[in-house]
């Protein structure tokens, strides 16, 4: 729903502006030199992840872009800590990279210049992260202590829609509408300290319960001989950058 709400709202952004910009001068409609462009994605900043990419338009109306990425730990989003009878655990926060390739075709009746206007596309992303998970664990009376490093990768594949707003001669805003793709994700965690055998079949049940992972429909399970879980879920891309042209 929260997605559905931002979509329906950027949409309408981009309806009135593109009105507004209708009769814009003819000088941008020229400049079909400045075929390159880097961006700085402004939205993901609140979550503490620094994206750049470089796009490069080729033919008429395509183009290819490459983003990457590093997710530092003072973002905003968390995910909240397990809180069982038997384990508890502290919030996680997660660093690491990303890089995303994309290509992207603009529609030719809505671009007043080069990178401009409305387009659809297809994308590659791969996400390295890692995070460190503490806590305790109780079991026949005695408490262990919990220390795990954890390791995430993400491998996802998706279509795109979105406007590219020119603001200046040399400046867009691009609005990313919408992004959905399938991601493979693959979880690894890396014990610092001694367990007992049955820690897993109640971190295992523990997560059957976590409220962030429910879309996950129980796949989300930690193998007690390797410690990995690996999925596939629905994934979902949207962000606003600012680019400059050259």
């Amino acid at each position: 729903m929260k997605h559905l709400l931002t979509s329906i709202f950027l949409l309408t952004f981009f309806a009135v502006s593109f009105q507004s910009y209708a009769q814009i001068d003819d000088e941008y409609s020229n400049l079909t030199t400045n075929k390159n462009e880097f961006s700085l994605e402004l939205l993901q900043l609140i979550n503490g992840v620094y994206q750049i990419s470089y796009e490069r338009s080729f033919f008429n109306d395509f183009s290819a872009s490459l983003a990457l990425g590093y997710k530092g730990k003072e973002g905003l989003i968390g995910y909240s800590g397990i809180d069982k009878p038997k384990l508890t655990t502290g919030d996680v926060f997660y660093t690491g990279f990303q890089i995303i390739p994309e290509i992207r075709y603009y529609l030719p009746q809505t671009s007043k210049k080069a990178l401009t206007g409305f387009y659809l596309g297809a994308y590659l992303k791969y996400s390295n992260y890692k995070s460190e998970l503490s806590g305790s664990y109780t079991s026949s009376g005695v408490t262990y202590d919990l220390e795990f490093d954890m390791k995430l990768d993400i491998t996802s594949i998706g279509l795109m829609v979105g406007y590219k707003l020119p603001i200046t001669k040399h400046l867009n805003i691009d609005f990313m509408i919408a992004g959905p793709g399938s991601g493979n994700y693959n979880f690894k965690l890396i014990n610092k300290k001694d367990l007992p055998e049955e820690f897993y079949d109640d971190l295992n049940q523990a997560l059957e319960d976590y409220s962030i992972l429910d879309f996950i429909n129980g796949d989300f399970r930690f193998s007690e001989v390797n410690r990995r879980s690996q999925f596939n879920a629905f994934s979902f891309r949207y962000g606003i950058a600012l680019g400059y042209t050259f």
